[in-house]
């Protein structure tokens, strides 16, 4: 029971984080590579001001929340600058800079040696230390989430967003500025990745830079493809098929010596096996 509840809780973090990548990806066509230094802020904002500054963790996820919007909008200003492939190389190259900064300002994030002891949530003395108040806690931030994108994709805001996927000089002939959806969005998304981002360091108690590297962010857009650009519905089922496939093929009886190999080469040939046969993902609206 215990397996099968931190498997929700990292279900629920990892859909936070597909469903705010998708608003950016999915729903307005921009090909960020960048999304898991954004998930790294979130995580050590919320863990110095907890565990230097006693900060309650509902303050620490605000204060986590602005400081990587603030954050994301100083990348996408830059990132405005490039279209299509340079756009995913900037983006890219951004995540290399934050990861950096993680790894090496030591005075401030202790680099590798991480930060340890960071205190689970709690409100009104009541704390969420078992592992299934934390799942509840987690489910209603991606409720949250799942909500405020949903909004955002069926508001007026979000078929700008659409159309600027479509042909986004059609959209500027109409009179809309599209940097200014493209930086809003941008920003917007970066901060729920903050949220799922400080329920990691809250849930794990550690961080360290190993968690936001390229590798993470790369898996956060695979999340999205496999479940389908366009459709949040895809985010989520795409987090779930994700983080239960590799450990479902835990129980496939391989010999010992070969197991972890094994289950790697099934998981690929699973994913490229889907690419292959429905290449909008399961339940998507565009290809990549």
């Amino acid at each position: 029971m215990e397996y099968l509840v931190h498997l929700g809780v990292l279900f629920s973090i990892f859909a936070v984080l597909a469903l705010s990548l998708q608003l950016v990806v999915g729903y307005t066509g921009l090909l960020s590579v960048t999304h898991a230094a954004f998930y790294g802020i979130g995580a050590y904002t919320a863990a110095l001001l907890i565990t230097a500054h006693g900060v309650n963790f509902f303050v620490a996820i605000v204060a986590a929340v602005l400081l990587t919007a603030f954050c994301s909008l100083l990348i996408g200003l830059v990132l405005s600058k490039f279209r299509g492939d340079y756009y995913a190389l900037g983006s890219l190259g951004f995540n290399v800079i934050v990861f950096s900064i993680f790894l090496n300002w030591q005075s401030l994030t202790r680099g590798p040696l991480g930060i340890p002891g960071i205190d689970r949530p709690d409100i009104f003395g009541f704390q969420f230390s078992e592992n299934i108040l934390f799942l509840v806690l987690a489910l209603v931030f991606l409720g949250l989430c799942y909500w405020l994108s949903k909004w955002v994709t069926d508001s007026s805001f979000g078929r700008v967003l659409k159309a600027i996927r479509e042909d986004e000089e059609a959209v500027s002939v109409f009179g809309y500025r599209t940097l200014f959806f493209k930086l809003a969005i941008f920003v917007f998304s970066a901060g729920m990745a903050a949220i799922a981002g400080a329920l990691y360091a809250t849930y794990i108690t550690f961080i360290d830079p190993s968690s936001f590297t390229i590798n993470e962010s790369i898996f956060i857009l695979a999340i999205i493809i496999l479940g389908g650009l366009g459709s949040l519905r895809g985010a989520v089922i795409g987090a779930l098929v994700l983080i239960l496939l590799p450990e479902a093929l835990r129980f496939v009886g391989f010999p010992s010596e070969i197991a972890a190999q094994m289950r790697q080469v099934i998981y690929g040939l699973i994913l490229v096996g889907l690419m292959l046969y429905r290449p909008q993902g399961l339940v998507g609206e565009y290809k990549l």
